[in-house]
């Protein structure tokens, strides 16, 4: 431990955000970078705990402390090689993550945990500037094939650990690029897209095969893959966004909010598009239905294209500022988070129901929107009724539904290989992450549901090493 007092003598200093008259007018990334020595010196503030509630808090269990000590002894080397033990792409979780780490670092009952966010991504852009990242290809190759459907995280994280094995890995991916949701759903302002491809450029260095515009099930069927690979594994996410099926749904101006922030990703690389395809947020009145991130980047690049007004709205109650008793340290707190996005400019309204759209011309003008309280049933569950008098029609030119996803998406793919399902419509595994279906896994979201990017990237690695049991005792077998 390198300073014992550092979490004494130290106060939390965060690297804050570009200003928000300069950062609303493009697409840059947000956050700023502290200098090296003030970076150094919040990794001083780990205590080195006993018990490092941080990495119990973390999906892929990264190891805070050891990390954190070596970046302070000014060895990136050795913080980068700890970091990648448990995390793939530790650029990505270093700017996106919603960092659990520090809602279960100990000084956090203080709330004023460690920078551990902030801390992983200095130590990956050190570790990029200095050469420690470079491609490393096996040595040695299995001959064994395996395809992975889908790019984002999971995918990826999975492929990477089967490639660096030694097995032969080809990615599909339906899009023009890989990345998934690192590359289409997640703003340029928070992650920027030279950052996904510098990591790509690794992985294919180091001879992982990544096929774009290939839709599996179309261009390549499910027939096709599962006989010419020894394991098929889906990581094709959630992407079956949940619509809101009530009157005027189908007026022109509802959009899905991933339609909406996909297509401005592809503007910013430089695809143009039709007139009459772009969805645009220019001089409307935007109307975002959903609190969480998702909606969070709506209301972000709306701003960049220069709305006349924006509002949010969440059915759910709004949450506490600071944790409640039913929510302690070290556990996830459930608190009111404003978003870099949200300062910028957004009006925010909770336990809102929308009732119905009003259209003229057959384009959304206004949506009725009524109060809605939230108790307790006989059954011991949540209940809503609307609140009487509360009733009210608000003027919207743009709707953006950002109200999650339900499932995977079943046409294709998933129906052609007859996978069995959960309850919920996500793909069914064991707890060695195969499916139905013999010599086929899944992984990522596809199986649990839309979750963080931390989660998906721990679930690919799992995945990995399961199918790597699973081809072990193949080979072994014959």
């Amino acid at each position: 431990m390198g300073d014992p007092k550092g979490f004494m003598n130290v106060t939390r200093k965060e690297s804050g955000n570009r200003p928000i008259i300069e950062r609303v007018n493009d697409y840059s990334e947000v956050e700023q970078t502290l200098n090296e020595e003030d970076r150094k010196l919040q990794a001083s503030r780990c205590m080195d705990c006993g018990i490092p509630f941080c990495q119990w808090a973390c999906p892929v269990m990264n190891n805070m402390p050891e990390w954190q000590d070596a970046m302070y002894k000014d060895d990136w080397k050795l913080a980068i090689d700890i970091l990648h033990n448990t995390n793939n792409f530790p650029e990505f979780t270093g700017r996106i993550c919603p960092a659990p780490c520090e809602m279960g670092c100990v000084l956090a009952i203080h709330e004023e945990p460690v920078t551990i966010r902030e801390n992983e991504a200095a130590v990956t852009e050190k570790a990029y500037e200095r050469g420690y990242i470079q491609p490393k290809p096996p040595l040695v190759r299995t001959g064994k094939k395996i395809a992975v459907i889908g790019s984002g995280p999971a995918g990826l994280a999975c492929a990477d650990l089967l490639n660096k094995a030694g097995h032969l890995v080809t990615v599909f991916e339906k899009d023009d690029a890989a990345g998934g949701l690192l590359r289409y759903g997640i703003p340029d302002f928070k992650l920027a897209k030279h950052v996904v491809d510098r990591r790509l450029n690794v992985l294919i260095q180091e001879g992982l095969e990544i096929k774009t515009n290939t839709l599996v099930g179309v261009d390549v069927s499910a027939k096709e893959l599962y006989e010419n690979y020894d394991v098929v594994c889906l990581a094709i996410g959630a992407m079956k966004p949940r619509d809101l099926p009530i009157e005027g749904r189908d007026l022109k101006g509802i959009h899905f909010a991933m339609d909406f922030l996909t297509q401005q990703n592809k503007v910013v690389r430089g695809e143009v598009f039709n007139p009459s395809e772009r969805i645009l947020a220019k001089d409307k009145n935007v109307l975002i239905i959903g609190g969480g991130d998702t909606g969070s980047d709506c209301v972000g690049t709306s701003n960049r294209q220069k709305a006349r007004s924006i509002t949010q709205i969440e059915i759910m109650p709004k949450p506490p500022h600071k944790r409640d008793s039913e929510n302690p340290w070290p556990y996830w707190a459930k608190v009111m988070k404003t978003s870099s996005s949200h300062e910028e400019g957004c009006e925010r309204f909770w336990s809102v129901a929308t009732k119905r759209f009003i259209g003229e011309n057959g384009h959304v003008k206004q949506v009725e929107l009524v109060d809605v309280e939230w108790a307790k049933g006989s059954s011991g569950l949540m209940e809503m009724k609307e609140v009487p008098g509360t009733l009210r029609t608000m003027d919207v030119d743009l709707v953006l539904l950002s109200m999650g996803f339900v499932h995977p998406v079943h046409e294709g793919l998933v129906n052609s290989l007859e996978l069995e399902l959960s309850d919920r419509g996500n793909v069914k595994v064991n707890k060695k992450h195969q499916a139905s279906k013999a010599r086929v896994f899944a992984t990522g979201d596809s199986i649990s549901g839309a979750s963080l990017v931390v989660t998906a990237i721990a679930s690919g690695r799992k995945t990995a090493e399961d199918i790597m049991e699973y081809l072990a005792e193949d080979l072994q077998e014959k």
